[in-house]
This record gives C-alpha cells, sequence and structure tokens, in this order.
C-alpha cells in the first residue's frame, strides 16, 4: 500500500530556460506559472501538476533517444488529442514515433515527439490505465 496521493512536481533539464518555456507553453499547451527572478527555473503547469524546467550547462540528451526509452507523458483530452498532434505538426516539431496501444498497462493512442534539447514526450489519449492486483 502506497501514501502516495499524487506527483507534486518533476523537473526537467534545459538548455535555455526562456526558448524551452516556450515551447512547453504555447507548442505542447502548458501553462506559465512563475519564472525565477535569475531566470534559472521556470514553472510550469502540466494539467495539475507542475513540471520545472531548470537550466542545466552543456548538452542536456547528447544521445538522442527513441520512443522506447525515457520520456514524459502528457494525457490529452480525447476531443483534443487532433489538434494538439497538428499544433506540434504546424510548429515544425517531428514527430518520432505513432501508434496506438491496447492490451498493457498505459493504452491508448499517442505520439512522441522531442523538446529543444531533445528530451522525449508523449502526448497521450488514455483510453485506460491497468493498475493490477495489489500486492
Amino acid at each position: 500500500m502506497s501514501d502516495i496521493v499524487g506527483v507534486a512536481h518533476f523537473s526537467i533539464p534545459v538548455r535555455d530556460v526562456a526558448i524551452s518555456r516556450e515551447f512547453y507553453v504555447n507548442i505542447v499547451g502548458c501553462k506559465h506559472l512563475f519564472s525565477t527572478p535569475k531566470g534559472h527555473m521556470s514553472f510550469i503547469d502540466a494539467g495539475g501538476v507542475c513540471l520545472i524546467l531548470v537550466r542545466q550547462e552543456g548538452v542536456i540528451n547528447p544521445v538522442l533517444q527513441s520512443s522506447e526509452g525515457v520520456h514524459h507523458s502528457f494525457s490529452i483530452d480525447p476531443e483534443c488529442f487532433d489538434k494538439a498532434v497538428e499544433r506540434l505538426r504546424s510548429n515544425g516539431v517531428e514527430i518520432i514515433g505513432e501508434e496506438d496501444r491496447q492490451g498493457g498497462v498505459v493504452n491508448g493512442p499517442r505520439i512522441y515527439f522531442r523538446d529543444p534539447d531533445g528530451t522525449v514526450l508523449e502526448f497521450i489519449n488514455l483510453t485506460s490505465y491497468e493498475t493490477g492486483d495489489e500486492h
């Protein structure tokens, strides 16, 4: 049994906070909450979960991963899924993977793309989330 009730926030390293904030707000569809006066962190809301963009020096993802590795997934309202994908495409964001996975733990149509630093992101139209048996 877990005492966890949700995710408070997670952080993504970025080289340029302003560029990444614009990407996550204007293209991904998050909401800007606050940026630190020094400009080294920006807090954004991703559907009720806080995402913190944190400036890091150097190349963030020296080896670009495919969609089968580490990534961050955003659940998209089913009625807005196609519009969200089109927003990516119309802004020149390359879709690196697309599938409709069913019968697993996290099910639904999904697409994968990268942020300006190469971090893999996912948009999913979540049709079911199987929790399995409690142990």
